[in-house]
Parts: structure tokens; C-alpha cells; sequence
């Protein structure tokens, strides 16, 4: 008999091989990145619950507008230590506006000055180029020059001994008061003549000339503001930009603000208001404009 096993028919299965079955694509990466960022997320809260009450505060604010600059507390360097931060300081507070007392205390003085002025007879050629107005700012001396120039040499920052003289009695009328000063230069429209010299420069230092002579007599540093040179920025005739009366000095005595205003013994004088001339002279004509001395002297 024979043995089963020796004729057991052995079979072979063969699989027919499939084609690969095409890419997942990207959409595991994405929701990666979302858990990444849940996670990121989630450790910032934890961080911030930890965190101090300015700090919290200043994360806050920051969520609320993120276009500001939001100021830490006091004698912190930023929010993390060691940091830094862009400080915020608040807006200056407006200045008042200037009482009647005050007005009235200012056109007193500017009109004793243009009285003492008058009184001097070496300032007679001087007398129609010295402008003095109450302005809303406050009281304006305007010293203007004339075609030959007659408080500075010609092109230049160089005082004549008449202006010292003036700017001497200014500054002992200047001087008694609590007011702030501010002294401004100005020149006309035509170019300084010369080489890496400008109107700029040139009105600039005219305006610290006669600072140095009003401080030499009696005017506190500390009363003076501002030295400003404005070039042909702010002509005095807007219209005739190459007018000789656009040259000229300010000397502006600013309306008294806080404890200023406490210092200040208010007169009685006519009533004015902002804006008055208190002694006004005869600016320059439209004439000097086209004199051939001033263009052959730099103009200025």
C-alpha cells in the first residue's frame, strides 16, 4: 500500500503583485504644525499664569493695542529681566492761556521800553526798524535790518556797536521780568554767498550773538529757552520773499506760565488784546530790495 503523503499534490499560490497605492499627500503636516502650535500656545499661558502682576498687566495691554508702546512701572528695565523697553513719556501740558493781568503786564513793559527807547537820541536812526507787538505768544521786539544793515555787519554774525547799545537797554527790561525768552534769526530768500555757509547758519548765529549780549547784561541763562535760527523759513512779508525787512532778530518774551505767573505784579494799562502793536516802526520798503549795495555784500 502506498504511503499518502509521498503523492499529496503540493500546491503553489501565486499573488498577482498591485501597483503602489499613490502618496498620502501633506495633510499629516498639518495637523502637525496645529498641534506644534497648540502646544506652543499652551506653554505661554502656563508662563504667563506665573508670572507677576505688571507683567500680566503690560502682556494685557499689549493684546489690547498692539500698535502702542505701553510704558512699564517705575524702576523696571521691561517686562522680562534684563530687558529694556521704550520708555513713554506723557504730552506736555499745553500752555494756558495768558490772563488779562497778564496781557496787560506785558504790553506795560513793552510800552516803557519803546519809551525809553524813544528818550535815547542815539537810537534815532535805529527807531523805525524796532518793531514791538503783543503777539499770542507774548511779547515780540523785532529788530529788522535795512538794505545797509544796520545791526549786523553785512553776511555776517557781527553785531554793531548802536545794536550792542539797544540790545543793552532790551536786556535790562528783559532781565526784571519772570518771563522765558526765545530769540529767533531770520533772513530773506537769497542765497548766502559763499562756501559751505547757508541762510541757516547765518540766522542761527546772529540769534546767538545777541543772546550773548543779553545774558552779558543781566538776562538769566536760565530764562532763555530757545536760540533758533529759521534761514528764510518764516519771512516777516511772505509776499516779497527778497525784501530786506525779512532779515531781522526777535527777541520773544513768552506769556508767563505757572509759577511764573505767580511772580508776575499785573498793571492797569489801556486794555489790549493779543496781537496789538505797542511801538511799531516803518519797516524797510520794497526799494531795498533792489539795492546793488546789499547784493554786492552777500546779500544779507
Amino acid at each position: 500500500m502506498s504511503d499518502p503523503e509521498k503523492h499529496q499534490t503540493i500546491r503553489i499560490v501565486k499573488k498577482k503583485a498591485r501597483a503602489h497605492e499613490g502618496g498620502h499627500g501633506g495633510a499629516w503636516k498639518v495637523a502637525y504644525a496645529d498641534f506644534v502650535t497648540a502646544m506652543m500656545a499652551l506653554f505661554i499661558v502656563l508662563w504667563i499664569i506665573g508670572q507677576n502682576k505688571p507683567v500680566k498687566e503690560a502682556i494685557a495691554g499689549y493684546f489690547r493695542d498692539p500698535g502702542a508702546i505701553h510704558a512699564t512701572t517705575k524702576g523696571s528695565d521691561g517686562i522680562m529681566p534684563g530687558g529694556k523697553t521704550i520708555k513713554v513719556l506723557p504730552d506736555p501740558k499745553p500752555p494756558d492761556d495768558p490772563t488779562e493781568a497778564e496781557v496787560q503786564r506785558l504790553k506795560a513793559e513793552g510800552e516803557k521800553l519803546a519809551k525809553i527807547i524813544a528818550s535815547m537820541p542815539e537810537f534815532d536812526h535805529l527807531k523805525d526798524k524796532i518793531q514791538i507787538t503783543l503777539t499770542k505768544e507774548g511779547l515780540r521786539i523785532e529788530l529788522i535790518e535795512s538794505a545797509e544793515g544796520l545791526f549786523f555787519d553785512l553776511g555776517s554774525a557781527h553785531l554793531k556797536p548802536d545794536a550792542v547799545k539797544l540790545l543793552r537797554v532790551i536786556a535790562e527790561t528783559v532781565a526784571g521780568l519772570p518771563n522765558n525768552v526765545v530769540i529767533e534769526g531770520h533772513t530773506d530768500a537769497r542765497p548766502y554767498v559763499g562756501t559751505g555757509y547757508t541762510n541757516w547758519e547765518l540766522s542761527a548765529d546772529r540769534a546767538n550773538a545777541a543772546r550773548k549780549v543779553l545774558t552779558d547784561t543781566g538776562v538769566r541763562d536760565a530764562q532763555i529757552t530757545g536760540v533758533h535760527g529759521y534761514a528764510d523759513k518764516r519771512l516777516k512779508h511772505a509776499e516779497k520773499p527778497l525784501d530786506f525787512s525779512n532779515r531781522r532778530v526777535t527777541i520773544l518774551v513768552e506769556f508767563a506760565k505757572g509759577e511764573q505767573k505767580a511772580a508776575a505784579q499785573p498793571t492797569a494799562p489801556t486794555p489790549a488784546a493779543p496781537g496789538t502793536p505797542v511801538a511799531q516802526g516803518a519797516a524797510a520798503g520794497a526799494a531795498g530790495a533792489t539795492s546793488a549795495k546789499g547784493g554786492e555784500n552777500g546779500r544779507r
